[in-house]
């Protein structure tokens, strides 16, 4: 299974999308599309998937993501609600030469930058949540003033971080056809047991050459690859249950409480009750 290609449906009367999409409307599995995106996170939290980062997002969360970038967000559980404003546009969403004015030269560079993916931080976030809100309901010309302050607050300030490496080199469509599907996999599957030659035969080929592939491709072993993911759901039972450790090592899919703490470590630089300590700590301060 490639990663599908996301149309939202425009209106007769717009240019760009922005609208609030809510669970179940919100869920959409590993996909791209040729236009830019801003997406600003109204409930709900989960796994960010982008490129070949993966990461967490919870509400009040911006990302800002370039063109054709293969990404999904996940939430947290089946039963759990999540929703966002997403902001769709093409380069072109003004015509074909607005891009090129002198004026333009900084917004034009930086939809060259979000080919990594951005998630947006600092003063800028606080900025941008009431603008992102007001654009879903915005008329006429007003949207395109909305957006473009957007841009600019973004642009300004480059308070962002930069989540992704993946896609920075071109891939023929058989090899992205083939790391979509073992993205895909991994992501539907990471609670359970997941072996180096399951993951090869998803890509069809042995296992040294997937493994030569994946690194190539992505920029990290397909193990690190599976433990992010499988961290990223473990600090999220960690700040948001009160499960024991043993337990989230299990359901986070490790079958040895040494390899989760040895993993968890590597990852976060914490323990798991560090972690889970830390998250507390930041709680009560906020």
């Amino acid at each position: 299974m490639k990663s599908h290609i996301q149309k939202l449906p425009l209106g007769d009367s717009n240019s760009f999308v922005a609208k609030s999409f809510r669970t179940p409307n919100f869920e959409v599995g590993w996909h791209q599309h040729i236009e830019y995106e801003l997406i600003l996170f109204t409930e709900g939290s989960g796994l960010s998937f982008i490129g070949n980062h993966i990461g967490e997002f919870e509400k009040g969360d911006i990302y800002f993501l370039g063109s054709n970038i293969p990404h999904t967000f996940q939430k947290r559980e089946p039963e759990s609600i999540t929703s966002a404003v997403v902001v769709q546009f093409r380069e072109d969403f003004l015509g074909n030469d607005f891009i090129n004015t002198p004026e333009c030269r900084f917004i034009k560079q930086l939809l060259e930058v979000s080919r990594y993916g951005l998630k947006i931080t600092g003063k800028s976030k606080q900025e941008l949540q009431p603008l992102i809100t007001t654009l879903e309901f915005a008329e006429n010309f007003k949207r395109i003033l909305i957006l473009g302050e957007c841009l600019e607050i973004i642009t300004s300030a480059k308070d962002y971080d930069q989540v992704t490496t993946f896609g920075m080199q071109q891939q023929n469509q058989k090899d992205k056809e083939r790391i979509d599907k073992v993205f895909q996999f991994t992501i539907d599957s990471f609670k359970e047991p997941i072996s180096l030659s399951q993951a090869a035969a998803i890509a069809c080929m042995s296992v040294p050459a997937f493994c030569n592939y994946f690194k190539r491709s992505t920029k990290k072993t397909y193990i690190d690859f599976l433990n992010e993911i499988r961290i990223g759901y473990a600090c999220h039972l960690l700040a948001e249950t009160k499960k024991n450790v043993m337990d989230i090592c299990f359901e986070s899919g490790y079958n040895t409480i040494a390899n989760f703490h040895k993993q968890f470590l590597k990852t976060k630089k914490l323990t798991p009750l560090q972690y889970r300590k830390h998250f507390e700590s930041d709680m009560l301060q906020n």
